[in-house]
């Protein structure tokens, strides 16, 4: 049985940035994060925070919605942040390189529906909504292997 990871309701931006801090700090090369929800929900400001959290000298992390995928050297190795909304067909995320770096980095996937069938089994998604104004988020949590589940729980408590 998976463990349940409870759904975290962010009011600000601190707190969403807060977060990301706390999941980034779970992350080891191999993990997979899926972020869906859209556009505007917070995915790419979650995934700066969380990629500028492994940084000893944060730099800046621009969207990739026209570079497709934007690579950072951490203190926990290589990170991946792509953002697949420009894709036409799932073949276009094996031609970036993306099945390959599932194992060697630590990927960071908005729009991860564009990949079909390629996401790795073992990933957790995130799903992004916004509730009652444009400041509060709702993030829940689904898949995902058992000890990636095990690391993303003790960011929640």
């Amino acid at each position: 049985m998976l463990i349940e990871l409870p759904n975290q309701t962010l009011n600000t931006s601190e707190e969403t940035a807060n977060l990301a801090v706390r999941v980034g700090a779970q992350l080891r090369i191999g993990d997979t994060l899926l972020l869906q929800g859209d556009i505007g929900t917070g995915k790419s400001f979650f995934a700066r925070a969380l990629i500028q959290s492994l940084q000893d000298h944060p730099e800046d992390v621009p969207s990739p919605t026209f570079t497709l995928v934007q690579t950072y050297t951490t203190n926990v190795g290589e990170v991946w942040h792509a953002d697949l909304y420009r894709l036409n067909d799932p073949s276009e995320a094996e031609e970036l390189g993306l099945t390959e770096a599932f194992s060697d980095t630590i990927c960071l996937i908005e729009w991860p529906d564009r990949m079909a069938n390629l996401s790795p089994p073992d990933a957790i998604i995130l799903s992004f909504t916004t509730l009652a104004n444009d400041d509060t988020r709702q993030i829940s949590f689904s898949g995902g292997a058992q000890a990636l589940r095990s690391r993303i729980l003790k960011a929640l408590l």
